[in-house]
């Protein structure tokens, strides 16, 4: 496999793996909960909608920032790449 295939496929996952983030940090920013008035009584099927939304965000922001970490450890792989093929 020579140098330039081998960076074009590392430049391939970055772009990847960047827009993975982002599309997952969209999908969470996009949840929304219902506001509640304080003359509401908050009873177990809204404490339960509260808490599966929080988690389904928490989960989502979890692997956006996964995938932006890949994405930044590929980046720093490449540029290693880059520089010893000089």
């Amino acid at each position: 496999m020579t140098t330039a295939v081998l960076l074009r496929s590392f430049d391939i996952m970055i772009m990847a793996t960047a827009l993975l983030a982002s599309w997952l940090w969209l999908q969470a920013s996009r949840q929304r909960l219902r506001r509640l008035s304080r003359h509401e009584d908050l009873d177990a099927a809204d404490m339960n909608r509260i808490v599966v939304a929080i988690n389904r965000t928490q989960i989502l922001n979890a692997r956006a920032a996964l995938a932006s970490a890949l994405a930044a450890a590929l980046t720093g792989v490449r540029f290693a790449l880059d520089a010893l093929s000089n």
